[in-house]
């Protein structure tokens, strides 16, 4: 059951979940062995939602979540189990000292083990290597004070054996301990559940509410802990910002408290260890929320909240509710359909874009059916009360207590009425604008602002063809689809910071947003500044800042860069370090801190030194009160050389982090480096709440004085108002392109990866990013800002206005001594090669994309080939005409190459025998026509998309090939790829699940 560690290119963070998910209960709260039986049904018609490896009898994973079956237990225990007094545990484990410790130190006393029965008949050899032993023990409080006590108790000794466990380096999991539910799971396939606990099948087997989950697991490493539902929580879907959602409950822990829990609160930390999945860290927050007392669908609510900000559907409570809960935490987001149940209601949700299906049926004798599809369980038409399916962002609630399903209007009001919300909001929130203004510094001019923009590496092009086009076009510059300039850490050049980062983006079955057409459920807007205790609702979470923009106008940033009332106090760093090459050490004097005296080895770097000191004073001003820190680099000149904001920005918020004091504070950067779109977003994901680019206003100023900006720009606010709509516009497309609605939950998700940075920059100032190969340390990185200061502060003549020309490196465009690869020779000679078939032209072609200087400046360039030993001779080699019937074009769908370029792929492996793929959406019929050549563009491989999304599958009468008929209101690119090998299992569990529905028989001829 060991977890995948981390190696080569391969990195278990990635991990994913793509599922099916059913819920199967009665409103009557009557416990019937029928519920059990039906919700394993769903779980095996949801198979093909499932996933299983190369081994065929090892799964992905599955599981049922019922309410606590207290006839079976007392019958297989052999002792009375009387309802809120017992509980009991599901376990993988060996040894049982450490939770029987545990327990005893909460008043609960141990009543019976049982090895649970397993039938291990028809696992993979994978799921059989990493079995566990299954073990259940029964438990009993001894201290009846209430049944949610006894809930909290039980949880708290699950965490401090989880503890001891991990000290241990035992392989032992909890699947559940509770006294309402009760968790039976593992790698297995949806159809292997029933018959591997034999229990499921005993007839004193009994529930009113049974919860299942078919586990597909999209490019990721199945365990039995893995499996779902969690110990609350079934999900379909991805958390896009897990990083950040697990660096802010780690920030906020330092806050949390609970008369609740009391002091063994500690006991639950850290909520979200880093080995859980996204939906382990979403499932254990959840249940530490539920067990603090709040309703689930309050839960739901606060991690998943609805798209309210553009809703003007919803009433003012409802509306208040949402924005308080903005001031709480930032959502949990992605693609997900979720459901969870504690025994006394079950919930589900869907995320604020509706990216997973999930419909429901109710029937006459009151029974909910709820799952990814409709169709899991036959229900005679004259039997349905009603159907539906749940709409983004909408909660469906059961209550079992009262024995009905809660209107969602009934859901949302009965939320907003917990508290005052619309009052605490209107008396504590603060907006920009109230706060006093201070004078803005001078705006450089002249060689002052020659030498700024050199020193943050502005050219001419950054100017011309980057900030000028942002204000007249109004939206971030379109570029072609490659970039053949070399990375960052190969340049010749230096370069910033952000440019060693590449954004991640949506892959597979998680669908990106379309930020233009979809702008209802995107936002920039957030809350910034001291929060509260996440664990206790009250005033004080309504005190902070609201922001519309994360880019900061001359009129905000006067309000906040000498804030000095009621709770907000302003202090500011100086980013920066003496440009002399010898060692300094220390305390700026602004927040009265000591000299740092670093305990690293002495050396020379001053960059580290001014990181120690940003450090050392941000925690020192926190602790002092300070609610809006800012990192400024506005001291840059001919003797102070700027620390990149990027790395003094993130190595302070982690920082603050590591100390328990980041929540105490909103962080603000007043800087010259970041202009671009892709700049803004790095500061943002690596944690600034907010960001004043003063010099990129300052160059607008430049351009609209020297005639660049058009007319109706009349003024520094036009450009300025100009530029931030443009660069909002850049980030809700970045956030859009990874499926992240929301600029709260963008806010510190850190959704980059790092090429060319060393591991001990990523380990100091960006813990947790990706880095896949090595490069850049301190050293290199303070040598290329001094390189920028040298180039930009070496020449002080006196000068009219830019009358020093930028630079222009030709980055956006190609000229002389830039670092393109392809060069207008090298086209020329492929164009020549490519339209009359001349070798020679080809040659030369070659041997200009393969110089020395083209080869350097690309990864696959620096590498050789190592010889293997003695050559092979030739004639045992296999023939090339063997060979390249292996030889494949992977999935492309058309619309990612033209029809065209997809057709001739097609071609060309068909004359060679190899094998082209459709991609997602299938091919038209015509591709299958000879055409006078013998040639036909037919693929090989017919992909079969959105197979777990709600589709069935027929044959096409007229040609021997799979099409998708979608059906359900499912939307063509909802779901992923299902892999070849599946097809044929698929076609036969529909046929045997649904008989004659969206099925056409196959021609007689088809093989």
């Amino acid at each position: 059951m060991p977890s995948p560690t981390a190696h080569a290119l391969y990195d278990p963070r990635f991990e994913h979940d793509a599922c099916g998910l059913g819920l199967v209960a009665r409103l009557d709260k009557h416990p019937d062995a029928a519920v059990v039986d039906d919700a394993l049904t769903v779980l095996e018609r949801l198979d093909h939602r499932g996933a299983v490896g190369a081994d065929a009898g090892t799964g992905d994973g599955a599981g049922l979540l019922v309410a606590l079956p207290t006839a079976f237990l007392a019958e297989v225990f052999g002792v009375t189990v009387t309802p809120g007094r017992h509980a009991a545990g599901m376990l993988f484990l060996d040894a049982a000292e450490a939770l029987e410790t545990a327990l005893a130190a909460f008043g609960v006393a141990v009543s019976g083990w049982r090895d649970v029965p397993t039938n291990p008949d028809g696992l993979g050899a994978a799921a059989l290597a990493s079995m566990p032993h299954v073990a259940q023990v029964l438990v009993e409080d001894t201290r009846l004070d209430g049944a949610d006590a006894f809930e909290r108790r039980l949880f708290l000794a699950r965490r401090q054996a989880e503890h001891e466990w991990h000290a241990a380096g035992l392989d032992a999991y909890a699947c559940s301990l509770s006294s309402r539910t009760l968790v039976y799971k593992g790698m297995l396939t949806s159809g292997q559940l029933r018959t591997f606990y034999p229990d499921l099948s005993h007839p004193a087997f009994a529930s009113y509410v049974a919860l299942v989950h078919s586990r597909f697991s999209t490019n990721t490493f199945p365990s039995w802990e893995r499996a779902q539902p969690m110990r609350f929580v079934a999900h379909n879907g991805e958390i896009n910002t897990l990083l950040g959602n697990r660096a802010w409950l780690t920030a906020r822990e330092a806050t949390m408290a609970s008369p609740r829990f009391g002091p063994a609160l500690a006991d639950a930390f850290p909520v979200a260890d880093d080995g859980l999945s996204d939906t382990g860290a979403f499932d254990r927050l959840f249940e530490l929320l539920a067990l603090d007392g709040n309703p689930l669908p309050h839960v739901f609510a606060r991690m998943v909240p609805a798209a309210w900000q553009h809703d003007e559907t919803l009433s003012p409570a409802v509306r208040a509710y949402y924005a308080y809960g903005s001031c709480v935490m930032e959502p949990w987001d992605g693609p997900a359909a979720l459901v969870a149940t504690d025994g006394r209601l079950a919930v589900a949700c869907l995320d604020r874009n509706g990216l997973r299906p999930c419909r429901y049926t109710v029937t006459t004798d009151g029974r909910v059916i709820l799952a990814s599809e409709a169709g899991v369980l036959s229900i005679p038409p004259e039997h349905v009360a009603a159907r539906g399916r749940l709409a983004p962002g909408q909660t469906f609630v059961v209550d079992f207590e009262s024995g009905r399903i809660v209107p969602p209007s009934e859901v949302a009001d009965t939320l907003a009425a917990q508290h005052p919300y619309a009052d605490w909001i209107a008396a504590h929130r603060t907006h920009p604008h109230d706060l006093p203004a201070a004078p803005l510094p001078p705006v450089p001019t002249g060689t002052a602002l020659t030498r700024a923009l050199r020193a943050f590496d502005y050219s001419d092009e950054t100017v011309r063809r980057m900030l000028v086009p942002l204000v007249k076009e109004g939206r971030d510059p379109l570029g072609s689809m490659g970039n053949d300039e070399p990375p960052a850490v190969l340049s010749r050049r230096p370069r910033v910071l952000p440019n060693y980062f590449r954004q991640r983006f949506a892959q597979v079955t998680n669908p990106p947003i379309d930020a233009l057409r979809e702008a209802v459920v995107m936002t920039l807007a957030r809350h910034a500044g001291p929060e509260g205790n996440l664990l206790e609702e009250g005033p004080e979470h309504a005190a902070r800042l609201a922001l519309d923009h994360p880019v900061l106008d001359d009129a905000t940033w006067a309000c906040l860069r000498e804030a000095d009332a009621g709770r907000w106090k302003t202090t500011t760093l100086d980013a920066t370090f003496d440009a002399a090459p010898s060692r300094t050490t220390s305390g700026d004097g602004q927040t009265g801190a000591p000299p740092v005296v670093s305990d690293r080895p002495e050396t020379s770097s001053a960059l580290l030194d001014a990181l120690d000191r940003l450090e050392a004073d941000a925690e020192a001003a926190v602790r002092s009160g300070t609610t809006i820190l800012v990192l400024s680099d506005r001291a840059t000149g001919p003797d102070r050389v700027p620390v990149p904001i990027l790395l003094a920005a993130s190595a302070v918020h982690h920082h603050l982090i590591r100390f328990g004091l980041r929540t105490g504070t909103m962080l603000v950067v007043e800087t010259g480096e970041p202009r671009t779109v892709h700049q803004m977003c790095c500061l943002v994901g690596y944690g600034v709440d907010a960001i004043y680019p003063a010099l990129a206003y300052a160059a607008l100023d430049h351009a609209r004085a020297e005639g660049l900006l058009p007319p109706h720009i009349e003024s520094r606010t036009d450009a300025i108002a100009a530029y931030r709509k443009a660069v909002g516009k850049g980030m809700l497309k970045v956030m859009g392109k990874m499926g992240i609605a929301t600029l709260a939950s963008y806010h510190g998700a850190q959704i980059f990866e790092a090429l060319g940075l060393s591991q001990d920059v990523i380990d100091r100032a960006f813990p947790g990013t990706p880095s896949r190969l090595g490069g850049l340390g301190f050293d290199d990185l303070e040598r290329e800002a001094r390189q920028r200061h040298a180039t930009a502060f070496s020449d002080v003549r006196p000068t009219r206005p830019l009358a020093d020309p930028l630079p222009s490196y030709g980055r956006f465009h190609w000229r002389a001594g830039s670092e393109h690869a392809w060069s207008p020779d090298a086209l020329a000679e492929l164009q020549i090669a490519a339209r009359t078939g001349d070798a020679t032209a080809y040659a030369r072609f070659a041997a200009l994309m393969d110089g020395e200087a083209e080869r350097a400046g690309t990864i696959r360039g620096l590498l050789a080939f190592r010889s293997a030993g003695p050559p092979v001779p030739l004639e045992t080699v296999e023939p090339a005409a063997q060979i390249v019937r292996r030889f494949v074009t992977g999935a492309m769908s058309l619309g990612s190459l033209s029809p065209e370029a997809h057709a001739t792929l097609a071609v060309a492996m068909n004359r060679i025998g190899g094998k082209s793929n459709t991609g997602e959406g299938g091919e038209d019929p015509a591709r299958s026509d000879v055409d006078d050549r013998g040639d036909t563009a037919r693929s090989a491989i017919k992909q079969i998309a959105s197979g777990r999304f709600g589709v069935t599958i027929g044959y096409l009468a007229d040609a021997d090939e799979l099409q998708i008929k979608m059906a359900q209101g499912a939307k063509p690119g909802e779901g992923g790829e299902l892999p070849g090998h599946k097809v044929d299992g698929l076609i036969a569990r529909l046929r045997h699940a649904t008989p004659g529905v969206g099925l056409i028989s196959p021609p007689p001829h088809h093989d």
